[in-house]
């Protein structure tokens, strides 16, 4: 059985996207999915490629226990055909990637993550906010956001895996 594959993209692949990877692995894994789902990440831009995550959100992973080994990548056009769902983490990532998307099925493919938060659905606040120029603080509600649409995000992904 092939896995179903998940990529989170943001700006640099250094803030956003690793938290989001990070904190989905864990849900996978909670869930009992780890050997029928694949989580990775990458950023639109090629800034960081290759530098560990920011040290902001290691810590903040740290500190509610979500281990992350990273490296930065850049999401590329060719990445559409090994993922099965590109989630971004705002509009400007929505719009970067859709233009990047080979085909009209690949740009299909792109969500936004807090689409997977009925709340922020709701609210019609759905942009992960970028923490980078902030404090501490940012990276924790960036955190707590991430959390939240991951919960949803695992019961549509649960319900593709269990076809």
């Amino acid at each position: 059985m092939t896995p179903y594959r998940v990529c989170f993209v943001c700006t640099g692949n250094i803030c956003r996207s690793p938290m989001a990877e990070a904190v989905f692995r864990s849900v996978v894994q909670a869930a009992g999915l780890a050997d029928r789902v694949r989580v990775a990440s990458a950023g639109t831009g090629g800034w960081h490629v290759g530098d560990d995550a920011d040290e902001r959100a290691l810590a903040s992973l740290r500190t509610r226990g979500y281990p992350l080994a990273h490296r930065a990548r850049q999401f590329g056009a060719g990445w559409f055909d090994r993922y099965d769902l590109v989630v971004a983490l705002d509009a400007s990532h929505v719009a970067a990637l859709r233009r990047l998307a080979p085909s009209a099925a690949s740009a299909e493919k792109v969500r936004r993550l807090r689409g997977y938060d009925p709340n922020s659905v709701a609210s019609g606040d759905l942009d992960v906010p970028d923490p980078y120029y902030g404090d501490d603080a940012g990276f924790e509600h960036v955190l707590d956001l991430v959390e939240r649409a991951c919960r949803g995000l695992l019961a549509i992904v649960r319900r593709e895996v269990d076809r």
